[in-house]
């Protein structure tokens, strides 16, 4: 196997093992929040592991990427996986989007067709942040000069990991957090509403106790993930033929209303939680393409009530 990381490797962490699939099902972004040392990291690390394989035309752009930006490698005429890039949250507006005099590719474009990861999220910054808004949209970067406007492509996963507060031990039960409420609050809401919108899955990962940790079975391993993945995939891309999607992370309000039918049973569960969770008509159209794509996953025509509740507990949850 290319990537490092095995999924089997992971200890505990059942729930988010799941929504690392159900991501990598539908493509789409997450975020993890979770105290220092729970396997964040391990888990974003896993993800390009049980991602389908790059598909020739997805190799070559990548390739091109990495040609334009001065680092293919002079032994890899083609590079046939997907791309997991992590920058620092030190990183500039230019590094991380593209830019310079002759404007070259940044890591979101860096990370077309794989993952952009971003560890300490929160750390990154508001306005760095918000610079992803565009291209988590578009799929593309547009870097504007006075010679001309220079377009590169960005279509990538985003997967964040964060502290719950600046201590990291925010709600964990064997570590007391030393942050005041105020203070937690104001680390969480330095990630805006809007951007969170942008955000499929958001889910916390906590502690693994320690017979988790000290047991020798390893779990199921990336290959058998991958290939239920990729079965959701081709499900999608029979659904997509003749456009331009890739997967159900990419429906506009369109296609969310022409693929995303829901059982009458489930129709009152999503009324009770546009309500209760104030959601935005983005995040409710979320809601449907990740309830989508998990019915995918069950070779399911319909979205059942079960599909969109383990949807609707993928929303963030912030302290207010």
């Amino acid at each position: 196997m290319i990537y490092g990381t095995d999924l089997s490797y992971v200890k505990g962490q059942e729930h988010a093992k799941r929504a690392l699939e159900v991501a990598a099902a539908g493509g789409h972004n997450m975020v993890m929040m979770g105290p220092p040392g729970s396997g964040k990291t391990l888990l974003a690390r896993a993800l390009p592991s049980i991602l389908p394989r790059l598909t020739d035309e997805e190799a070559l752009e990548v390739t091109k990427i990495y040609s334009v930006a001065g680092l293919l490698p002079a032994d890899t005429p083609l590079i046939r996986y997907r791309p997991f890039r992590a920058p620092h949250y030190t990183i500039s507006n230019a590094g991380l989007v593209g830019g310079g005099h002759f404007p070259k590719p940044g890591e979101v474009s860096l990370s077309h067709r794989g993952v952009l990861f971003l560890d300490e999220l929160p750390e990154f910054g508001h306005n760095l942040l918000e610079t992803l808004r565009q291209p988590l949209e578009d799929k593309i970067v547009a870097i504007s000069r006075a010679q001309g406007t220079m377009i590169f492509p960005a279509s990538f996963m985003l997967v964040g990991a964060m502290n719950p507060c600046p201590c990291g031990y925010y709600g964990d039960p064997f570590k007391q957090c030393t942050c005041s409420p105020g203070l937690v609050s104001r680390y969480q809401h330095r990630i805006s509403g809007p951007f969170l919108d942008r955000v499929d899955i958001f889910i916390e990962v906590p502690h693994v106790d320690y017979e988790k940790l000290a047991d020798d079975h390893l779990g199921e391993k990336s290959e058998a993930v991958q290939g239920r993945v990729i079965a959701a995939r081709a499900i999608q891309q029979k659904r997509l033929a003749g456009t331009k999607l890739n997967c159900n992370a990419e429906f506009s309000a369109s296609e969310v209303r022409q693929f995303c039918k829901v059982e009458d049973a489930a129709q009152s569960l999503l009324r009770a939680a546009m309500k209760q969770l104030y959601l935005s008509a983005r995040a409710f159209h979320r809601v449907l393409k990740l309830s989508r794509t998990i019915a995918d996953l069950e070779n399911s025509d319909i979205i059942k009530t079960h599909h969109v509740a383990e949807a609707i507990q993928y929303r963030p949850r912030t302290v207010t």
